[in-house]
C-alpha cells in the first residue's frame, strides 16, 4: 500500500518488510524502553479481566481469519466509504478537506482520495474523513447512532500506508476497528452523559484499527485504548447550527479517524500510558456514564461482527431518512401516484432522530444533499 520500493524477505509463509522507515520506527520504541524504565511499572498495574481480553483481542486481530460473512460486509463496507470519499470530493466540504491536507501536508506517506495529494497521515486521516462524510453517504449504525466506516477506513488507510499493511491485514484492522467502536457505545449504556456518540465510536474504532496496523502487543492496544479514551468524549451539538455541513463532516469523521491515528502513532513510537482506561480510579466508563456496562466490551467478541450490523445507505442523506425514503419507493412501486393526487401526507418519527429533523437548521443542507 505505501509509496515506497521495499525489500521484502519471506521466510516459510511469512512475509518480513524491511524498510528505512520501518527500521527507524523500531529503533525508536526501543529507545523508548531504554529511556523509561517505569514502563515496566507501569506494565504491573492492575488490569481487569475485560481489558486483558479486549486487548488480546485487538492484538491478535492481525492474524484471525474473518468469517466469510463477516469478510465480504468488511470490504463492501471498505468500498462503500471510498466511494463517499470520491462522489464528497466535489463539494465544499471535500474540497476544503483537499485543500487543507494539501496546505498542511508533513511527510509525504498517505494518499488523499480523489486527489494527487500526498501527505502525512494524520492529516490524510483528517482530510479523507470529512471526504467519507460530506454527501451523506457514509455507512450507518442506527442502533448506536454512528457513522464507524467515515473515520475507521480512512485511518486505516493513513496507516496502512504508514506501516505498509497487506491488503489482508488492513481488511482485518478495519472490521476490528467496527468490533471496538460500537462496543465502546454499547458499553456505556442508556446512561452515557455524551449526548452526540459519533466521536465515540469514531475514536475507539479507528484506534483499534490503527493499533491492529501498527501490529502493537497486546500492553501496546491498553494503552491505545487509554489515548482514545482521552479524547472520546469531545466533540458538542453545537455542529447542527453549521449549515454548510463542514463542521459536521469533522466533528463526525475526520476528527475521530485523526484522533484514532494519533492514538496509535503516540503508542507505536513508545509512549506510555494507564494500563486500564476501562476500570480503576478516575476511569473513562464512570467518566461519561451512570450505569456503564464493563462486560459489554467483550460481548461475543468473535462472534458478532459489528460491520454485519451496519447499514450501506440508498440514500445521500442522515440515517432518519432512509427508512422514510425506502418506504415512499416500496409505495411508489406498488402503487403509483402523481403529486396532485396527494391530499396528506403524515410523518411520525422515534424522539430519538426528531431533533435531526425538526426544525433544525441543518435540515436544508441534509435536504440539498439529496437531490445533488
Amino acid at each position: 500500500m505505501g509509496h515506497d520500493r521495499n525489500a521484502r524477505m519471506r521466510v516459510g509463509a511469512c512475509e518480513t518488510i524491511l524498510t528505512r522507515r520501518g527500521l527507524l520506527q523500531r529503533a525508536a520504541w526501543f529507545t523508548a524502553a531504554a529511556a523509561f524504565p517505569y514502563a515496566a511499572k507501569i506494565s504491573a498495574e492492575d488490569v481487569s479481566p475485560v481489558m486483558t481480553a479486549l486487548s488480546n483481542y485487538m492484538s491478535e486481530a492481525r492474524n484471525r481469519e474473518l468469517p466469510d460473512k463477516a469478510l465480504q460486509e468488511t470490504k463492501h463496507h471498505i468500498l462503500d466509504t471510498i466511494a463517499a470519499m470520491v462522489s464528497g470530493s466535489e463539494l465544499p466540504p471535500g474540497r476544503l478537506a483537499v485543500q487543507f491536507a494539501r496546505s498542511y501536508g508533513g511527510e509525504k506517506i498517505a494518499t488523499v482520495v480523489a486527489s494527487n495529494v500526498v501527505c502525512g497521515p494524520i492529516e490524510a486521516a483528517v482530510a479523507n474523513g470529512v471526504l467519507a462524510h460530506s454527501d451523506e453517504t457514509d455507512d450507518d449504525f442506527t442502533g448506536g447512532g454512528a457513522h464507524p466506516g467515515s473515520a475507521v477506513v480512512p485511518a486505516s488507510l493513513a496507516l496502512g500506508e504508514q506501516f505498509d499493511a497487506s491488503g489482508m491485514h488492513y481488511v482485518r484492522a478495519v472490521a476490528l476497528g467496527y468490533d471496538v467502536g460500537m462496543r465502546a457505545f454499547k458499553a456505556l449504556g442508556p446512561k452515557m452523559v455524551l449526548r452526540d456518540t459519533h466521536n465515540l465510536v469514531g475514536t475507539f474504532g479507528a484506534a483499534a484499527a490503527g493499533g491492529c496496523l501498527a501490529s502493537l502487543a497486546p500492553q501496546q492496544m491498553r494503552w491505545v485504548m487509554d489515548y482514545a479514551g482521552q479524547q472520546a468524549g469531545a466533540g458538542v451539538g453545537a455542529w447542527r447550527r453549521d449549515t454548510e455541513h463542514i463542521e459536521k463532516g469533522f466533528v463526525f469523521a475526520g476528527m475521530s479517524a485523526r484522533n484514532g491515528v494519533m492514538a496509535a502513532m503516540l503508542v507505536q513510537a513508545g509512549w506510555t500510558g494507564v494500563a486500564d482506561i476501562l476500570s480503576g480510579a478516575e476511569n473513562f466508563m464512570q467518566a461519561y456514564s451512570t450505569q456503564p456496562d464493563l462486560p459489554a466490551w467483550t460481548d461475543k467478541l468473535g462472534e458478532r461482527y459489528e460491520v454485519t450490523q451496519t447499514t450501506i445507505k440508498r440514500w445521500t442523506t442522515g440515517g432518519p431518512i432512509q427508512s422514510p425514503l425506502d418506504a415512499m419507493q416500496l409505495i411508489l412501486k406498488e402503487h403509483p401516484f402523481e403529486p396532485d393526487q396527494v391530499k396528506q401526507v403524515v410523518v411520525r418519527t422515534s424522539t430519538s432522530a426528531a431533533f435531526t429533523v425538526s426544525s433544525a437548521s441543518i435540515i436544508d443542507c441534509v435536504r440539498s444533499r439529496m437531490f445533488l
